[in-house]
Formats: structure tokens, sequence, C-alpha cells
């Protein structure tokens, strides 16, 4: 390829010297001065792939998935500004050069080799992965994507202009245009789809949408053929979606055409497709061996298309510069490349776990405390109309009442949300039905109506897209609150929560972060409404994610303070957030007996419960029942039945699923002497499982037995008894612990 562009160069004809301010095209703006200022950046990209995969051979580097054939995309930094966020195609070298060479101080050559040979010192990542991103040139971090982040451009966009209307801090100027780029394979990905329609769907309501889609088409996806004219095919007449389109390897018009996008996106505030043709060199990455599955044909033809060759030979046939100036000027950058990539490979890397970890779950506890205690000061009239506190005949309708009356559940997550809107203004609500609808179980009853469809509205029905907007308003300056519906639901989005949210603070080293609480419905025991999608208790997923904090309240008062923690949290520390509602409790008042309202509790002064803190009921020394959820009131009906047998049992609500309280937990297992773990969700993948570790790890030496629904899919009807906990098995369990020896 070196040697190509070299041959190549060389033997161009020489045009008649111009002087360097001319436009090089009769009909184009591309003038000489900007011509070499691209072909640097173009240049400076390719010696980093060249040097990158030298330092793999060498044992220094450990990425090599280079930009080679891509370098045309620097046109998108040229006609972009640094404050339009742009969330790229991780063969964007060309684009970041161009784009953090226009910051001051910023040496886009040393940063993009700090991160190929992992270094601490990596000013985005910190030596955790090889990404393209810097706060300062607005490049926010991707890594080996597969469209996944354009949900969260999509949101961003969105989220623009929402944040100037509201008066919402935000990072990125009003009239910005979000770029995102990917490649011609992962616009097939469903996620892609998903996202380009979310855009339009947006668009088409009048609601300003502010993104330019870049697909960088090479036609191949590793080694699977893109067919011939897919992407126009798929793309290119498509209602509410501007089409452009450009070859990457020639200059001029790339330019143009990039510019034209990127303005029309800017003037008239809706997306635009930009499709700029490319070709792959070196492979797909380092290890890829092309010749395995391309013929040489197609190899030498991707050559003769290489855009820096072509840059080159352009501004020798354009008379803005001889052979051997840009040959000379092409060395001097890659000396420039090979002594900076001299100085950082035996730059320090990350040392120890804890440095790795640490931008994965930031913690300033005393600071979240003090803003979930923040008191409201809501403006007239965006306090909700409340009523008398009355029994809940209307299953859909909580009573959104005086919080000093006792409330239910989902009577206390609605008066928190409304409090919580009431307060700040950066919150925002929305998801499926949860405007006029006021979602499937009324928790969102008479928020939209109260504080209006800017800041609570619904949602295209795509959990993909939902949790897009919400990774996107956070980085517009949002405490987004979204809403999926059920836990089943979220599973076909899961990786905008593994993949995105919770690798955005950790591939940054916290200069990005996505503030965010998720509310689920979810777990089962639903009068009524069963079947595997409306009661699922797999937890597995979430928990596995590191960093995210899993919330699961049980009781009315609970729900309120740490659904006030949660947003507290995501705001101060950037922290993403689940909080797990059980469906089955929404509506519950009583506890023991009918009538009793022992399951309901009032919410009128704000609380706080710290991050990792359990709550115990009972003070019994007999035994720990260790629940979450609906097994709490069920151990608590146990916990009262052994009581009369003389049995004296405390139960203990997890409340926080990760990170486990294990310090409380010890304390209480320790006090109790035997522990049982009543766990609604599986036997395997459970919260059981970590429970039993936690208990082990932690030294505690008693006995301890655990109690589970069954390894299966929840059934409908009356089946779904057969395979999960209740408390009959509860209490059977008890009692073969206490009469283990």
């Amino acid at each position: 390829m070196d040697q190509w562009f070299r041959a190549e160069v060389t033997a161009t004809t020489p045009g008649a010297t111009r002087a360097r301010d001319e436009p090089l095209t009769p009909t184009g703006t591309l003038t000489g001065t900007r011509c070499l200022e691209l072909f640097d950046a173009q240049a400076t990209s390719r010696h980093l792939d060249l040097t990158a995969r030298r330092l793999g051979r060498d044992g220094h580097g450990y990425y090599s998935i280079g930009s080679a054939g891509h370098e045309g995309n620097v046109v998108l930094a040229a006609a972009t500004r640094t404050d339009d966020p742009a969330l790229l195609h991780y063969r964007s070298g060309a684009f970041f050069v161009h784009r953090a060479g226009r910051v001051a101080g910023a040496d886009p050559v040393r940063d993009v080799l700090l991160g190929v040979v992992a270094a601490a010192a990596d000013p985005i990542s910190g030596g955790r992965h090889k990404v393209f991103g810097s706060k300062a040139a607005g490049v926010i971090p991707q890594t080996s994507t597969i469209a996944s982040q354009l949900p969260r451009a999509v949101g961003l966009a969105f989220a623009l202009d929402r944040a100037a209307k509201l008066g919402v801090a935000c990072e990125w100027p009003a009239d910005a245009v979000v770029l995102c780029g990917f490649g011609d394979a992962s616009a097939n990905h469903s996620t892609a789809a998903g996202a380009v329609n979310a855009a339009v769907h947006t668009a088409h309501q009048g609601i300003a949408m502010p993104i330019l889609f870049l697909c960088e088409d090479n036609g191949i996806g590793i080694s699977v053929p893109t067919p011939g004219r897919w992407i126009e095919h798929a793309y290119g007449s498509r209602p509410g979606l501007r089409y452009f389109a450009a070859d990457g390897s020639d200059l001029p018009q790339a330019l143009d055409t990039a510019t034209a996008a990127v303005d029309w996106v800017r003037e008239r505030r809706r997306p635009a497709f930009l499709h700029l043709r490319t070709v792959r060199l070196l492979g797909h990455a380092g290890s890829d061996v092309e010749a395995a599955y391309r013929r040489p044909a197609d190899l030498a033809a991707d050559l003769r298309r290489d855009p820096v060759t072509a840059t080159g030979r352009l501004l020798v046939a354009a008379g803005v510069a001889t052979a051997n100036e840009v040959m000379r000027r092409y060395d001097e950058i890659g000396a420039r490349v090979a002594e900076t990539a001299e100085k950082v490979r035996h730059e320090p890397k990350l040392l120890t776990a804890e440095m790795v970890v640490e931008p994965l779950a930031p913690a300033r506890p005393t600071m979240v405390r003090t803003d979930a205690l923040r008191a409201a000061a809501p403006a007239a009239g965006t306090r909700p109309r409340l009523g008398a506190a009355r029994p809940d005949t209307r299953r859909t309708t909580p009573d959104v009442v005086d919080g000093g009356h006792p409330m239910t559940l989902a009577q206390a997550v609605n008066r928190t949300l409304a409090d919580l809107l009431a307060r700040d203004r950066d919150v925002l609500v929305f998801g499926e039905d949860v405007g006029r609808k006021g979602g499937v179980y009324g928790v969102t009853k008479g928020l939209q109506q109260t504080f209006g469809a800017r800041r609570v509205f619904d949602t295209l029905l795509d959990e993909q897209s939902v949790l897009g907007t919400a990774l996107g308003a956070g980085l517009a300056g949002f405490v987004p609150i979204p809403e999926i519906q059920y836990l089943a639901y979220v599973h076909n989005a899961a990786d905008q929560l593994r993949g995105e949210a919770a690798t955005l603070s950790f591939f940054s080293a916290g200069r990005y972060r996505n503030p965010l609480v998720v509310r689920i419905a979810g777990y089962a025991y639903q009068k009524g409404f069963g079947g595997h999608f409306h009661n699922d208790n797999s937890l597995a997923a979430l928990r596995d994610i590191p960093g995210v904090v899993i919330a699961s309240p049980s009781r009315a008062d609970d729900a309120a303070a740490m659904l006030r923690t949660c947003v507290s949290a995501a705001r101060v520390d950037g922290r993403v957030c689940v909080f797990l509602e059980p469906i089955a409790l929404y509506h519950t008042r009583d506890l023991y007996r009918e009538g009793d309202g022992g399951w309901s509790a009032p919410i009128a002064n704000p609380r706080h419960v710290e991050i990792g803190r359990a709550r115990a009921h009972g003070t019994g020394t007999h035994l720990t029942i260790v629940s979450f959820a609906n097994g709490v009131p069920m151990s608590l009906r146990v916990a009262r039945r052994l009581s009369e047998r003389g049995i004296h049992a405390r139960v203990v609500d997890l409340r926080w699923l990760a990170p486990l309280p294990v310090d409380d937990l010890l304390d209480h297992a320790r006090a109790g002497g035997r522990v049982l773990i009543a766990d609604e969700t599986r036997r395997s993948g459970g919260i059981s499982e970590a429970v039993c570790a936690a208990l082990i790890d932690g030294g505690f030496d008693g006995p301890i037995a655990r109690v589970t629904s069954a390894d299966s899919f929840i059934p409908l009807g009356p089946a779904a008894n057969l395979v999960l906990l209740d408390e009959i098995r509860i209490e059977e369990a008890a009692t073969a612990l206490l009469d283990r020896r």
C-alpha cells in the first residue's frame, strides 16, 4: 500500500502551478491550501495505521482495526464544527486527526498511539481501550460497535432542541448537528434500522431531529460482501430521510457533498443520510488475512481507489505541489508518527484492578444524599392536583394523594416523579404509553397533564429507541427516567444498557457520563394477567453489567426514597440505575388480612436510602429470612406464622440487588444465626446465588438455605403457581432449616 502511494504520486503528470487559495475544480470549493490540510490528516491516519501494525508485531500494540481506505471521512471533519457531537465509526482515523487537530493543545497522533499501546496516559480512555474520543473535540467515544451507538445519537439529536426550549444547561449549542458514523454491514443491524426509523418517525411529527447518518460503505463486512448498490436501495429513497452520496476517494466532490449535507441538517433540523463510498485496505484487522476469502483482482481494484493516493495525485495534477513536495510531506508525517510511537511504547499501563474499574461506579454518597433531600420548590401551577386518600378501585389509576396519607407503591412512584419533575427541570419522564394513558398500570397518570408533553411524553414502541433517547438526553444535560413496560421487553434492548450506557464512563475515564434511571415493571404474581412476557423474573442479564445500580423496592416508602436516591446518583455521579418495580405490589395495601393497610405507607417527608443498604423488619434471633420485592410480604406473613410457634424471625429486605447490601446482610445473618434466602427469581442465575456467596465470602459460618422459583419461564394461568416461590415453600424451607443440626 505504501509502495503503491509512492509509485502513483511519482508517476502523476504535474499540472500548471496555481495559487493555493484557488479552487481545484471549476465548480468546487476545495482550494489548494485546504487540500493540503486534508491530505495531512489523511496521511497521518495512514501512518498511524501502519505504525499500529508495527507496534502490534513488536508486542507493544494491542489494537489494529485500522482506517486505511476510509480516509475520505476527513471531509466530515472539515464540514462540521468541533462543537458538533460526533459518534464515530471505528475506521474514522482521518476524521479524528483533523477534528482533534483543530483543538488548541491537542496532539491527535500522541492521543491515538497512547490508545494503541493501552497507556494509562491515554487522554480519553485512560488505557482501557483504543477508542476515538475527545471531550475537547466533541468526539464521544465508541468501541468496535455494530450500530449500537445509533440510538444514542438519535436521542442526543432529539434532546438538543428540548434542552434549549426547557432552559436546561447543555454542553452542545442549540444549532449543533449530531454526526453518527457506521459501516455498510452495520447498516443492516436491527439497531441501525430502528434508530433511522426513530429519527424519521420523530421528524415526521415536526420534532427537531438534527442528525446526519454517515454510512462508510467499503462493500464488505469482515468477509461477507455487501450486495451492489444495497445501501442506496435500502436508504436512498426513504421518505423523510434526505439522501446524499459521495465517493470518498474523490476529495473535492466528497467535501462539497459533505458540506451540503451538514448544512442541510443544520438549517432544517431534520435527519439526513450521507452514503460515503470507501474501500477497505489492510483487511478487517491485524489478524485478518484477506487473501483467504478475496480474489487478488478485487484487492488490486480496491488499492487503485486508495483515497490517500488519490489526494496525493490530485495535489500534483492540480499544480498545488510537486510530487517531491507531496512525498516529503508524507515522509515527514511518517517520521513524526514513528518518533511519537517510540516515545509512547513504554508509557506506564494501568497497574491495579482498582485503577481499571475506577470510572465504573463513581460514588459520592454525601453529595447524593444532599441532592436527594433537597426540598421541592415548584413554580406556581406545577404541583399535581391532589385527591383524597381512598382505596384503589381501578387497577390502572393510582391515587395521587397527599404524601402524608398511606400510599401504595404505584402511588408513591407517581407522587415522587411529580415531586422530582416539579423540583428539577432537568428531569424527563418518557416511554411507551406513559403520557396521556399514564402507563399500563397508571403509574405515570396525570404527569403529562401537569408538566406538559415536553417533559412527560410517549415514545414509539421500540425499547432500543426508548433507551437510546435516554442515553442521548443524558449527554444533553438531562436526568432521563425512561420506562420499559415489562422486564421481558428490556432484554431485546439490553445492549443499550450493557454495551452503551455502562461502558461510556469506562471508555472515557469518566469524561462522558450516562445519568440514567430506567424504570422497569417486573417480576410475577399478577392476578388475571399472566404468561412469560408480562411476568418475568430474569435478572441475571442486568446484574451482570458492571457498575449498574439495581434498585428493587417492595414498599411505598422505600420506593419513594430509593427513586430519589437513584435520580440523585444519576445526576451527581452519572450512575446508570435500573429501578425494578414489582407489578403485583403496585396496588397492594394490605399485608396480613384484608383491610389492615399494612403494606401502604406515607411518604410526606423526602427520604433517602443509601445505595447498598438493606431494611430489616423485626428483631428475631432464631432465623433471618432474606428476601426482596414480592418475597418480602410473603416472608413477613411466614414470620408471623412462625412466631405463633415460638420461633422469632427477622425479615431482611435487600432493596438493592446491585450492589448487594453485604454489610447489612452479614450483620443480620449473625444476629439470626441461620439464614433462609427466599428468592422469587430462578434457582440458577437468581439473586440467592449471590447472597450465598456474599455470606460465605464475609465469613458467615451459620446454616444457610435457599428457596427459589424454578428454572422455568412463567406460564399462563394457574400453572404459574407450580414454578413460582410461594409462602408454603418458604415456611417449609424455614422449618427444615430450623430442624437442621
